[in-house]
């Protein structure tokens, strides 16, 4: 008799922030979605049988700020993102701005086509992209250039990206201070889409301004780096920030390799001041410290004393909204089957930020499954396999 659900994670301790459950459950699998969530599930009714016990299942996690166009030459930015994503629970991502325009069709061909992971795309003002002398130019950003990508490809660009728009020269014609943000900020009303900005304040360019700027949907990446004044002199967040949050302007974290530091983010929390979304910046630079994935870095929240539901929650639910998916990060019936089954440590664990400084925590999350449209993309201990002994005919011959 054919089996009712393909896969059944028996007995943990689900975390769905979308549809308010925080209890063990189990979930039921069947043709690539979620067919069923619910106490105490008939194990005779699935084909195989996962003991989900002492671990949390969660929606498959989203990470909205990615580089992961790692074809292109010159190399130097981009990871191949298959080999980070799944070992971290993470199912979806968003590359932020790695190609622009010219070069998006190249990125769509040779990686989000040939990926497992569901790759998303931020389209950079810059048609070059990045990294080169070129984000310097103004001529590069085109913003009915940029728009017109976005708006043939709804399907997997999600926005506008503007960075690295760093000019230290006086402002004139050719070095407008807020040329890269007033470009993107077109491009982003012509395709209807938000904007993410990666921005270093000068003084005649501040953040103040940056926000007043930005319209609600947008996107403030890299929020607890160095460079923004998020503390005021009683290290307390400035009543700005909220009054920004209240307008509609969204605040992500954006790890990266020089953009979180534990002396802006401890007391900025410990204020009120939390992200909307937590990802992780991923990129060559930062894959061997201090990011490493983005289950460390929601290790990190976890130990700044944001709640692992909360952590969950702007892991999935917020990011998904951000992008305009939010039929993404949730285990809802009839949705793809994409799920994160985590494991939380406790003993004695160090967690180090972009200045190589440390925090000590008590807690650590752990992937130790995760299903990508219902597959098995990762299985730490395997899980989902059978003891050699038992295993099939056809564990004894080499497939080829």
């Amino acid at each position: 008799m054919d089996s009712q659900y393909d896969l059944l994670l028996k007995g943990g301790h689900v975390i769905d922030p979308k549809n308010q459950i925080n209890q063990r459950m189990d979930v039921a699998i069947a043709n690539g979605k979620i067919a069923r969530v619910a106490p105490d599930i008939d194990r005779s009714a699935a084909a195989v049988v996962v003991d989900a016990a002492d671990t949390y299942v969660t929606p498959g996690l989203i990470d909205i700020h990615v580089h992961a166009y790692h074809t292109r030459e010159p190399e130097g930015l981009s990871v191949v993102i298959d080999h980070h994503s799944f070992r971290s629970g993470v199912t979806t991502v968003v590359d932020t701005g790695t190609a622009g325009a010219k070069h998006f069709l190249h990125f769509k061909r040779t990686v989000i086509d040939a990926a497992k992971t569901r790759i998303f795309a931020l389209i950079n003002i810059v048609k070059s992209g990045m990294v080169g002398d070129f984000e310097q130019d103004i001529r590069e950003m085109d913003a009915e250039l940029a728009a017109s990508i976005v708006l043939a490809y709804p399907d997997i660009c999600v926005g506008i990206k503007t960075a690295h728009y760093w000019t230290e020269h006086p402002a004139d014609d050719m070095h407008p201070v807020w040329a890269a943000v007033d470009r993107s900020l077109e491009a982003a009303d012509i395709c209807h889409k938000p904007l993410m900005v990666d921005f270093w304040p000068r003084e005649d360019r501040t953040y103040q301004d940056l926000l007043k700027k930005m319209r609600p949907g947008d996107i403030h990446t890299h929020m607890y780096a160095q460079q923004f004044p998020i503390l005021d002199d009683a290290k307390k967040p400035p009543k700005f920030l909220f009054e920004a949050r209240e307008r509609g302007i969204i605040f992500d974290v954006g790890h990266g390799a020089g953009s979180f530091w534990f002396r802006q983010a401890v007391p900025a929390m410990a204020g009120g001041w939390t992200p909307d979304s937590i990802s992780t910046d991923l990129h060559i630079g930062n894959v061997n410290g201090p990011v490493f994935d983005m289950i460390t870095t929601m290790s990190k929240f976890l130990n700044m004393g944001m709640p692992l539901d909360e952590v969950i929650y702007r892991s999935t639910v917020t990011p998904a909204q951000e992008i305009g998916h939010p039929e993404l990060g949730t285990l809802s019936e009839g949705a793809e089957a994409d799920v994160a089954v985590l494991r939380l440590d406790r003993g004695q664990f160090g967690f180090w930020d972009c200045g190589r400084a440390k925090i000590m925590g008590t807690q650590k999350l752990v992937c130790q499954l995760t299903l990508r449209a219902g597959k098995v993309v990762y299985d730490l201990d395997g899980v989902t396999m059978p003891e050699w002994p038992n295993a099939p005919a056809p564990y004894w011959t080499i497939r080829r």
